[in-house]
């Protein structure tokens, strides 16, 4: 059921990116979409005693920020959402999605299926500008 997520199997950032394509999905959309899943593995890293002590750190700030890469954005092109989430997906990939028994991973594909409608109904109002001609992966 995990495999909807676009972190899911051998992700990458490419990965990532496409499912952000796929939809569409600006900037602001794509934070959104990442907000959601920051605040639901926080409250389950808050509410899991072996994590909070392990990784608690990890979310104790007020910024949803994940990752190496989190305040970072040094691809062309805004590839730092897609990056953050890559990280954060990683964690629950590893660390979180085994702990949920088959009816905790169906409630979770259905709050995702949210998630996704509130990123669409962002993106509708502010929409995603066109790419411009050089490739998505020049460094700056």
């Amino acid at each position: 059921m995990a495999g909807h997520f676009p972190f899911s199997g051998k992700a990458n950032r490419v990965s990532v990116y496409a499912f952000f394509e796929a939809h569409n999905w600006s900037l602001e959309a794509q934070k959104v979409y990442f907000e959601h899943w920051f605040e639901w593995t926080k409250k389950f890293v808050q509410a899991d005693p072996d994590l909070q002590a392990s990784k608690g750190v990890l979310f104790a700030g007020e910024h949803p920020h994940f990752g190496t890469h989190a305040d970072h954005d040094f691809h062309l092109h805004g590839y730092a959402i897609a990056t953050r989430l890559l990280d954060l997906g990683e964690f629950i990939k590893g660390a979180i999605l085994p702990k949920l028994d088959h009816d905790a991973l169906h409630a979770l594909e259905e709050e995702h299926h949210h998630w996704v409608k509130a990123a669409d109904a962002v993106a509708a109002e502010h929409p995603r500008p066109e790419a411009p001609e050089i490739g998505r992966y020049r460094h700056v």
